[in-house]
């Protein structure tokens, strides 16, 4: 368990008696860095978020910005560096996997992916490994669900040896009259349950990925990885896009770190509203599943629709037709708390669980100490030479020589938008005879290291350039923060000071901020990444 002994006595003050264990497992998860943002919250109040072509900001699966008079452009970034760490194929495709249905669940259909990816030094027998393994699960899971890959970029560096970054996005296209968000309404809607079965893997992926990686994770942390299925993914694509077609639903969310706990308590808590989870009702994967493993489960390729009663034959006709599991599990309820039933008809009626949403969707942000750290001393050495062979050690080096070896991995063709391709400054997907839209994936971290500030100012400007360079009009960022531990004074000081200077260069261009993602704890035994 990750919860400290003040937050153990404030749950339990609210709840006024002591957790069970699955209300414990629950909290743990909901109260871990990677779901409740306790750390990064505050400071992320720092983000300018609104402004003239700006349909949806931060809060959603992901950001709504205007591209036409009828569409908007759905745009989510997200990270899978522990995983990927422990499992570079599964790893990446699950990533891939978990920012697709982000895009989905706000009712678009995904028209891009991109990826911005760390690794330890080529020499390095293990980064290489994680390179290529990377590398291919990203190509093999985009490819098999039809979405292109269309830019990216790609470092190697001695601080990520032990922790890779895996951060991937993904754009999609919706009308903005049937732009759906991850809410529940009206009281007596169900919960469909759609999608892969629930089984035993990922569970507790949240705190793992809310923790420093250690010599030991590789062994210990391997279930918390999550099992990826592109072919399923495809189905629950085309089945997702056709129910929200056909059927008008109050909301819709995927179900990705936390499981079922995360997605329902989330949904209702945003509407003020009650959830009522039948644990029979729920589609398995194995026998013998406990509460407490099914309802922490991040089992993949899941999607939560939330649905008038009279809807569900022709949902779940849909889903028999795309031959994907479908199933009630529940229904939204008036009140404020979220309750876990077991409805076996042998047994006496238990309740399992009955926590108020707000304790589950909303933990109290964390003040935590920052402190200026002391100024970088492994600076790169300058070394005079002949100008030639210093030209030719510049363009040998692997941050600078052509990536064309991984994107030719990617299908960059598929759904035939594609307009300026990978290797450029940044891909431009064709949106209808008139319009296109220019996007990129940019950091430096070996500026950011050096002053926090300017280093995040100048990746945003640098994603500015590129774009502006095709010829586009910058509308919006999204962002991913990989950091190291935020117990540590010094390196929430870096992360503050990163969204300073991206804040400021990002109102200054009128770009606002609409979607992200803040990824702690990347560092194994007191070696920590560059801040990215």
């Amino acid at each position: 368990m990750t919860l400290t002994d003040s937050e153990v006595k404030y749950i339990e003050g609210i709840l006024g008696r002591e957790m069970n264990e699955l209300e414990e497992g629950m909290l743990d998860v909901m109260f871990s860095e990677h779901c409740s943002y306790k750390s990064s919250r505050p400071i992320l109040k720092l983000f300018p978020t609104e402004g003239e072509n700006i349909v949806l900001g931060p809060g959603d699966d992901a950001g709504l910005v205007s591209v036409t008079d009828e569409y908007a452009l759905a745009v989510g970034m997200e990270s899978h560096n522990h995983p990927s760490a422990i499992e570079p194929y599964g790893g990446a495709g699950t990533g891939i996997g978990g920012i697709l249905r982000d895009i989905i669940s706000m009712g678009a259909m995904p028209i891009a992916l991109l990826d911005s990816l760390r690794f330890g030094p080529l020499e390095d027998q293990k980064s290489r490994y994680l390179f290529e393994h990377v590398v291919e699960g990203i190509s093999d899971y985009g490819n098999r669900v039809g979405v292109p890959t269309v830019a990216g970029e790609i470092e190697f560096d001695e601080s990520f040896r032990a922790n890779p970054l895996v951060n991937v996005l993904c754009a999609g296209l919706v009308k903005k009259d049937e732009i759906v968000m991850a809410v529940a309404p009206n009281i007596g809607d169900v919960f469909l349950l759609m999608g892969g079965t629930t089984g035993r893997d990922g569970i507790h992926g949240v705190t793992f990925a809310s923790e420093e990686l250690t010599s030991d994770s590789e062994k210990e942390d391997r279930p918390a990885v999550q099992v990826a299925d592109p072919f399923t993914k495809k189905r629950v694509l085309e089945a997702s896009l056709e129910i929200l077609e056909k059927i008008d639903c109050s909301g819709v969310k995927d179900l990705g770190g936390g499981g079922l706990t995360c997605c329902v308590s989330e949904l209702v808590d945003k509407s003020g509203n009650g959830a009522v989870v039948d644990l029979r009702a729920i589609p398995l994967r194995e026998e013998g599943m406990t509460p407490y493993e099914i309802m922490l489960s991040e089992s993949q390729e899941r999607m939560i629709f939330v649905i008038n009663p009279k809807d569900v034959e022709l949902a779940q006709a849909i889903c028999d037709k795309h031959e994907i599991p479908s199933a009630v599990i529940g229904e939204v309820t008036d009140g404020n708390h979220m309750v876990v039933k077991d409805f076996d008809a042998e047994i006496e009626l238990q309740t399992l669980c009955d926590v108020p949403t707000i304790l589950l969707a909303d933990p109290p942000s964390l003040d935590r100490e920052m402190r200026e750290p002391a100024k970088p001393t492994d600076l790169v050495e300058v070394v005079d030479g002949p100008i030639d062979e210093s030209l030719i050690k510049v363009l040998s080096s692997p941050n600078i020589a052509s990536k064309e070896w991984v994107y030719k991995q990617y299908d960059h063709e598929v759904q035939t938008r594609t307009v300026v391709k990978p290797g450029d400054d940044a891909a431009v997907l064709q949106i209808d005879d008139e319009t296109a839209v220019a996007i990129t994936a940019d950091s430096n971290t070996i500026h950011t290291k050096l002053s926090p500030y300017d280093g995040g100012a100048g990746s945003v400007a640098e994603a500015i350039r590129n774009v502006v360079s095709m010829g586009a009009k910058p509308y919006a960022v999204v962002d991913c923060l990989n950091f190291g531990n935020p117990e540590n004074p010094e390196i929430l000081w870096q992360f503050k000071e990163c969204i300073r200077g991206m804040s400021d260069i990002a109102e200054k261009f009128e770009s606002p901020v609409i979607s992200g993602n803040v990824s702690f704890y990347n560092e194994t035994e007191g070696i920590k990444i560059n801040p990215t």
